[in-house]
Formats: C-alpha cells, sequence, structure tokens
C-alpha cells in the first residue's frame, strides 16, 4: 500500500514525528468494563517502555478520552476502519493492517502492534506481551494464546490453525491474531510482496500471510498467553462471506508457500511468553439443529458441484453422514481434513468461480461445527483440548494425501 492511500494531514504529523522505535495500533476506540480505558493503556506503556519513542494511531476520532503526548509517546488518531475514510469505500481490517504497516515503514519502527479485538478485556498487558518478544529478543512474530474456550473462535479451531501448523509445522494457536506483534523486517516483507500479488490478481491479505510469510522466510515466531478475547456474535447466515474470506486467503498462501509446505514434516512447538488463564465463565452456543439441517440441505442440493471437488469416496461419505439424525450426527476427522484439503486443491485448479466453490463449502463446515458442538457438550477444558488436539493430527496424518493430490492432480485417484 503506497503512502498517497494515507490522508495528508497524517503523511504531515507522520513527517513531523520522523522515526520511532514502537508503532501501536488500536483498531476498537471501545472500552467496557473488565479492561482498561484507552487513556490507561496509553499511561501504562508510557510507564512499561521507558525512553522507547511510540506512537499509538487510533481508529476513528470521537469517542476518545484525550491523552497526554510526550516526547517519548505520541497520539494518532486516525479513521482506519470507520466510514470517514475516504480511501476505500468499504475500509475493512486488511485495509487496516495495510495502513498501519505503511506508518510503520515511514517511521522506520523496528515492531508494529496491532490490537485488533475489542477493547473490553485488552489490557496494556497485551501490548507489552506482543511487542517485547519483538524488541528485545529479536521475533519477527509474536501471536496471541487467547484462554480457549469450547464454541468460540470454531473458524481457527477447526480449519486455520490445524492447517496452518500442518502444512508449515509449528502449532501457532492463533495464526491470524487478530492481535499481533510484527517486527520491522516482517513488515517490509509483507509491503513488498503486496504488489506482486497484485500484479498476479491476487492481493495478499496481512492477518492471513503474516504466520506463512515469517516462518517460510526464517522468522522467529512465538505466542503470549493474553487471556481471555472477546468474540463478536457469530451470524451463521452469513457464514458463506466469512468463510470465503478466511480460506480464500489461506488457500492462496498455500500456492504461493507450495514448495516450502511440502517439504515440511511433523510440527513442533514455538516458545509461550506470559502465564495462561483459565475461564470461569463459558460463553457462546450453537445451534446444532440448524447447522445439521443446513448441511442436509447442501447435501439435496450442491451434489453437483461438490462432485467436481470431492473424490467419489468422499461424496458416498457425506451422503450417508446426510442421512443420520441430528442428535446423532458425527464427522469424522479424516473426512473432514479430507473435505479441506480437497476444496484448497479446487481452489487452486479454479474448478469453478473461487467464490462460488468456497461459498460451496458452508454446508460442509456447518455440519463439522455440528458434530464438534455435539461432541463437546458437556465436555470439560481438559478434554475439549485433547479433543482439538486429535483433529490437529488427523490434519498431519492426512497430509500425504494433500501432496499427492497437490502434485498429481489428475493421476491421483483417491
Amino acid at each position: 500500500m503506497e503512502l498517497d492511500s494515507i490522508p495528508q494531514s497524517v503523511r504531515e504529523r507522520l513527517d513531523q514525528i520522523g522515526t520511532a522505535d514502537l508503532v501501536v495500533g488500536l483498531l476498537s476506540n471501545g472500552t467496557g468494563p473488565g479492561g482498561e480505558s484507552v487513556h490507561e493503556i496509553h499511561q501504562a506503556l508510557k510507564a512499561g517502555f521507558g525512553k522507547l519513542r511510540a506512537v499509538i494511531i487510533q481508529d476513528g476520532e470521537s469517542a476518545l478520552e484525550p491523552v497526554e503526548e510526550s516526547e517519548s509517546q505520541i497520539v494518532l488518531s486516525w479513521n482506519l476502519i470507520g466510514p470517514e475514510r475516504a480511501t476505500s469505500p468499504a475500509p475493512s481490517i486488511s485495509d487496516a493492517f495495510q495502513l498501519m504497516f505503511t506508518a510503520s515503514q515511514k517511521l522506520e519502527a523496528r515492531a508494529c502492534c496491532v490490537v485488533a479485538s475489542d477493547l473490553q478485556n485488552v489490557t496494556s498487558g497485551w501490548i507489552s506481551g506482543l511487542t517485547q518478544p519483538v524488541l528485545e529478543m529479536d521475533y519477527g512474530l509474536v501471536t496471541p494464546r487467547y484462554t480457549n474456550q469450547r464454541f468460540e473462535g470454531l473458524l481457527n479451531t477447526g480449519i486455520v490453525y490445524p492447517i496452518t501448523r500442518a502444512l508449515y509445522g509449528k502449532r501457532i494457536y492463533n495464526p491470524m491474531g487478530p492481535d499481533l506483534g510484527i517486527s520491522g523486517p516482517l513488515v517490509q516483507q509483507m509491503l513488498a510482496a503486496d504488489p506482486k500479488a497484485k500484479a498476479t490478481g491476487n492481493r495478499i491479505h496481512p492477518v492471513a500471510s503474516l504466520a506463512p510469510t515469517a516462518i517460510c522466510g526464517g522468522m522467529t515466531v512465538g505466542q503470549a498467553y493474553l487471556g481471555a478475547r472477546v468474540y463478536p456474535p457469530v451470524d451463521w447466515t452469513n457464514a458463506s462471506s466469512l468463510l470465503a474470506q478466511v480460506l480464500g486467503s489461506v488457500f492462496l498462501d498455500m500456492e504461493r508457500y507450495a514448495v516450502h509446505w511440502q517439504k515440511t514434516r511433523g510440527s513442533v512447538s514455538v516458545p509461550d511468553f506470559g502465564e495462561p488463564n483459565t475461564v470461569t465463565e463459558e460463553t457462546g452456543a450453537v445451534d446444532v439443529k440448524r447447522l445439521v439441517d443446513s448441511f442436509q440441505l447442501g447435501a439435496r442440493d450442491l451434489q453437483e458441484i461438490w462432485s467436481l471437488v470431492l473424490p467419489p469416496t468422499t461424496l458416498m461419505e457425506v451422503r450417508r453422514l446426510s442421512r443420520q439424525a441430528p442428535d446423532q450426527f458425527r464427522m469424522p476427522d479424516e473426512l473432514w481434513v479430507r473435505i479441506v484439503y480437497d476444496f484448497a486443491l479446487g481452489h487452486r485448479l479454479r474448478t469453478i468461480s473461487r467464490d462460488h466453490l468456497l461459498r460451496a463449502m458452508t454446508p460442509l463446515y456447518l455440519g463439522w461445527v455440528a458434530s464438534f458442538a455435539l461432541e463437546l457438550e458437556t465436555a470439560g477444558p481438559g478434554v475439549v483440548e485433547r479433543r482439538r488436539e486429535r483433529l490437529c493430527e488427523a490434519y498431519e496424518s492426512q497430509k500425504p494425501y494433500l501432496v499427492s493430490r497437490w502434485r498429481w492432480p489428475d493421476r491421483f485417484n483417491p
């Protein structure tokens, strides 16, 4: 993203600032009980980072508490996502990250920290946890480790975390953040890669591409315990849009880094920083019957599209699943993993329109969610963790299937 995408007034302010050690982006200006106010976060940063020169960029210009600036801490208010930004008719989290990267590059920052979660539970400890390994130990990327709850972040649980782990060999629990600590060199790599990707018609999604870019670039990756995250409510009626957006980015990175992940075997843990927290209150709920109904409807209406992607044996298993009673519905891990891998291959081969393909995967994903929810309906935290681990192991054990189909899509017959 070029500097001209930044409003003139902000560019002038960045010119006045010159350079900074750390750029912090707060992409949500909300506050709430249980979290620190924006003002308290600023004060804690001032105390915690000593003489480091920090620039804090707040999203929006309204409802923000006035904060006293100092030589070592400078505050900018900038409509990164809000409707007043003129650079895009519908600014997104992706745009906001790109703008943060551009500002960090302009200021020659050693580290950039972006907090995109609702600030209700965010504290200054989140920012120090995400940035100190970057500033003090030369980590390329620090991702968050939120306290897991059974039915929160299910897209990450079911696809994003286990496929990232299987492909790139690192056990990064939340590879897409969205709260992240990023080194200056990684920011440079992301900005340099974006024009090349645009030239091929495949724009990089900065949140999705950070972890693969860091790993494949040989950078050190760690993760910081941050505690519980407040997740936005799940809109199951709009699941296809979310699935298309997230998986489209994940599958594009699979193409970019195919040479790397085909050589990777197994997975290893990455360093953790901080102390794990326990959850005292379970949140989130899953309407299993509704999800199973959606799966069964897809099994009736989308067979023709699914047959362009899924091998006959997989289609047969899916049809058999569609006849199960909702309360007995179970999708085996190996079947689910092969479905994900087959759709990744279909995306690469452009079997049909990529957006259409990913949206057609939605009933299958909802079926997996229903199965996962039914199995863990009354499970405790330890059982949930072991269940997640078994799913990750299935992704790893089925990886040869993906590699074979990826290398020989026409010759390999499952």
